[in-house]
Order: structure tokens, then sequence, then C-alpha cells
């Protein structure tokens, strides 16, 4: 169950990073890995652990930030940072799976781009919604879905952070918080 901590003091509501698109996104990023590494990848294979530990980093800092984020603006900002980073190791993953094996990464000339794009920006999207691209029994079409997803991510991380920078130079971090509930207590006693 999904938690989003209130409290009448200065510690703001924190939490909710399931209602979070990037974050569910990154849960299918991080289901969809590892299908695709026990697929492709011979057993005990290490690229096997690299991509689904990095997949796993994606979607767990967008769980720590969100967490963080009641006491740490800066955790937060630094961890959505993290997730973003650990997503574009993972796309490089997945690039190197497809220029090692010589097959094409889809750029917007390739048949299947305008229905890729159109499926990666459909809302309120499950892995059920990627499934057939994902377990594809072609690794190019598996690993191209993979491709957009992260990269999709990718970019609505990076607009998340943005809008984390102007919160913060809109209402501050915790030590203004915490300066002005003292203020505004001494101005109670007096």
């Amino acid at each position: 169950m999904d938690k989003q901590y209130n409290t009448d003091g200065f510690i703001p509501k924190h939490g909710g990073y399931e209602k979070l698109i990037t974050y569910q996104k990154a849960e299918i990023i991080f289901d969809g890995t590892y299908y695709f590494c026990k697929k492709y990848f011979q057993p005990y294979d290490r690229t096997i652990d690299q991509m689904v530990q990095a997949a796993r980093s994606g979607k767990q800092n967008i769980i720590e930030g969100s967490m963080a984020s009641g006491t740490s603006k800066e955790m937060e900002i630094k961890l959505t940072n993290v997730a973003r980073a650990s997503l574009e190791e993972l796309l490089a993953d997945y690039k190197d799976f497809l220029r090692i094996r010589k097959l094409p990464i889809w750029d917007k000339s390739h048949e299947y781009y305008p229905h890729l794009t159109k499926l990666l920006t459909k809302q309120n999207a499950k892995y059920q919604t990627y499934q057939k691209g994902i377990e594809s029994p072609d690794s190019e079409v598996s690993a191209n879905v993979m491709i957009g997803l992260i990269n999709i991510t990718s970019y609505l991380l990076a607009r998340q952070i943005k809008t984390l920078e102007k919160e913060f130079l809109k209402d501050g971090g915790l030590r203004e918080r915490m300066s002005q509930a003292r203020i505004d207590v001494r101005k109670k006693q007096k």
C-alpha cells in the first residue's frame, strides 16, 4: 500500500511514490529487464546481475527519494538523479546488446517506431501494456521496447528533477521550515 505521511508540524507530506509515472514505468522496466536477462543471457553471465541491478536501482532510488523528501529536498533531488543515471546505464546495456548482435536500434524511420511511440505514451500503462513487446520471441523487438521505456522514463525523470528544483526555490527546505515553525511558536508564546 502506498503511503503519504503528513504531520501537523514542519515536515510536509512525503512518500506517495506509487502515484509517480516515473515509478510506475521504472517498475515495468525492472520487471521487463528481469525477464529479458533470463531469456537472452546464459545463466551466470555477469551481465544479468549488472542489468537487473541497474533496473532495480532506477526503481528503488525513486522510492528512497520520495520517502526522503519530507526532510531533505536535496536528498530527493539527488536520489531522483541517481535513478535516472541508473536507467541511463541500463539503456547503454540494451544498446550494446543490439550493437553486438548487429541488430538495429529503432529510430524515427523504423516501421515500428510510430506504434511504439504511441504505446509508450499510453496513460495508466502496466506491464501487460508492453508485455507482447517485452516478451517477444524476437530479441530485437524486446530490446527496442525496453529502450523506448527507458528513454521515456529518463525524460520524465529529467522533468521531475526540474519540478523538484522549482519547488525547492519556491518553498525552501527543512531548515527554513524549521526556523519558521520556531518563529511561529515564539510569536504564539508572547
